[in-house]
């Protein structure tokens, strides 16, 4: 069996490498197309193309499927599945008809609840107790097509989008080699989604970590876990920008929000509009990463500043 793999992020590197390590033969790697990242503009190449390369695969680089040749291209590879990861693409008919056995997505929710771009970092955003992977055969909506496979996985207290796309980028890799023999021989039947029950996520900006101490304490710690490691979740003191990097709410603190202080174990903390957001790790624009009580040792004046809101 022909297998074609679409993905980009370190989210989809677990499922390539358990493709890679598979009886199929992964004949190409669609991925998205070297950009430009970070306050440098260094030339950045997507995990998986690294990944792909360093297994001696055929990387294809693609901005879409509008151009017919790159329709033509994929068809002449003869796929007979096409896996996709966190592509960052729609695919039109054109190549969701092309392979036998369909396209088959994984997806970091338990569909339809946080159908969309950003499902981990809003699992976080909502407080949701658990969340999953989803494999579904792609249809011409958004994550709307009909399930394969699910497992749930619990979403703990400490958890950041980033070390949470971490366990679930295993959880689907794990999930995907489960399924795929049972796909392939015609064990599974599609099961419809509920689609009066999804819920939709939105793309991030930079503009969304800007920390607004109006919020509650709680609202604040999740923006903190879910924005890390990007946009981050950040404030401004002496003109310069914050890194809120580790917190947790604390209710041991009183004063109005944005206020500084201190808790009665020392601890430095922020007011919010309910309680109160104890800083463990933070990060001042053009300083390197420290422990909240570090930085206070260098920044004395911290205590009893205002914070905007």
């Amino acid at each position: 069996m022909r297998i074609v793999f679409m993905g980009a992020p370190h989210f989809a590197v677990p499922a390539l490498e358990a493709l890679i390590s598979s009886e199929h033969p992964v004949v190409a790697v669609y991925t998205q197309p070297d950009r430009p990242a970070g306050r440098g503009r260094v030339t950045s190449t997507a995990p998986v193309k690294q990944v792909a390369l360093e297994h001696g695969l055929q990387v294809r680089a693609v901005q879409g499927f509008k151009e017919a040749e790159n329709i033509e291209s994929l068809a002449q590879l003869n796929p007979d599945l096409i896996v996709v990861a966190a592509f960052g693409l729609i695919l039109p008919r054109a190549v969701l008809e092309l392979p036998p056995l369909g396209c088959i997505n994984l997806h970091p929710s338990l569909l339809p609840r946080h159908r969309g771009p950003t499902p981990i970092a809003s699992a976080i955003l909502a407080g949701d107790g658990h969340t999953g992977v989803s494999i579904m055969l792609l249809d011409e909506g958004v994550d709307s097509g009909p399930i394969l496979a699910q497992q749930p996985v619990p979403i703990a207290p400490d958890e950041t989008t980033a070390s949470l796309s971490a366990r679930l980028a295993n959880e689907a890799a794990r999930l995907l080699m489960e399924t795929l023999p049972r796909w392939i021989a015609g064990d599974i039947s599609p099961q419809p989604q509920q689609h009066e029950g999804a819920t939709y996520t939105r793309m991030l900006s930079k503009a969304d970590g800007e920390i607004d101490w109006q919020l509650p304490a709680e609202e604040i710690w999740r923006r903190v876990r879910a924005f890390n490691p990007w946009p981050s979740s950040y404030t401004r003191w002496h003109g310069k920008v914050l890194k809120i990097v580790e917190a947790a709410p604390t209710a041991t603190v009183r004063g109005q929000p944005g206020a500084v202080t201190l808790t009665a174990k020392g601890q430095v903390a922020v007011m919010a509009g309910e309680g109160g957001l104890r800083l463990i790790k933070v990060q001042l624009e053009g300083k390197r990463q420290m422990a909240a009580e570090d930085f206070l040792r260098g920044q004395r004046s911290f205590i009893g500043s205002r914070l905007p809101s």
